[in-house]
């Protein structure tokens, strides 16, 4: 399972691995307090695109289809992302103020539709043999 979760909320036992992917270090968090696995900047989007979505939830579409784009020509960068969402419960962590419209929410719907790509075979086919 892929959650997200403020970088500002405690650490909880049922996040699993926690990675952080905003390109910026969060205000105020000392790295030893957050529980991090890993911080992954070259996953957030790119520093253009931050600039001009700039958190207004009326440009979140256009954010989204940008941001989708940049980590479809990127898959280097959130391959361990599936890796560590198929062993155990994983957690996205970013700083943004909005809940709902943040670059983990769309990487969490990004990993999750690769995952149900990348699920068992459902051909007949596949099945022959066993």
């Amino acid at each position: 399972m892929i959650r997200c979760k403020r970088v500002y909320e405690p650490a909880a036992a049922e996040d699993g691995a926690r990675i952080l992917v905003d390109r910026l270090w969060p205000r105020g968090c000392r790295k030893d307090s957050l529980g991090l696995r890993a911080w992954l900047k070259e996953v957030a989007p790119s520093e253009a695109l931050r600039k001009t979505f700039c958190h207004d939830p009326a440009l979140y579409d256009e954010f989204r289809r940008r941001y989708r784009g940049e980590l479809a020509a990127h898959p280097e960068h959130w391959q361990g992302l599936l890796e560590l969402a198929g062993k155990g419960e994983l957690t996205l962590l970013f700083a943004a103020r909005d809940e709902h419209f943040n670059n983990a929410r769309v990487l969490a719907e990004f990993l999750e539709d690769e995952l149900e790509r990348l699920g068992p075979p459902s051909s007949p086919v596949c099945y022959a043999g066993q």
